[in-house]
């Protein structure tokens, strides 16, 4: 394995876990596409929104180009960093 994502669904929700690829395999798409696909397995399961957590310095311009929205920040350690947990609707 090189990469990958995990998350869950409960009551209505799909909660994005952990989603992991290397810098090699980033901007050639997979990311997009496995956001989709697990998208498409929580619509399956009658989920209507997703969310997930990132921070300022991680993946945070990638969720918003996928159709995510910051719905709260927290300030965060280091000093400078934000927390942010975004939603999308399914």
């Amino acid at each position: 394995m090189i990469g990958g994502l995990s998350g869950r669904t409960s009551f209505g929700l799909l909660f994005v876990e952990r989603f992991f690829l290397p810098d090699n395999l980033r901007g050639s798409g997979l990311g997009s596409r496995l956001i989709a696909l697990a998208e498409a397995e929580a619509r399956r399961r009658g989920c209507t929104r997703a969310a997930l957590f990132t921070l300022t310095f991680q993946a945070a311009g990638f969720y918003l180009k996928q159709g995510y929205e910051v719905a709260v920040q927290l300030e965060c350690t280091p000093p400078g960093a934000t927390r942010m947990l975004m939603t999308k609707k399914l």
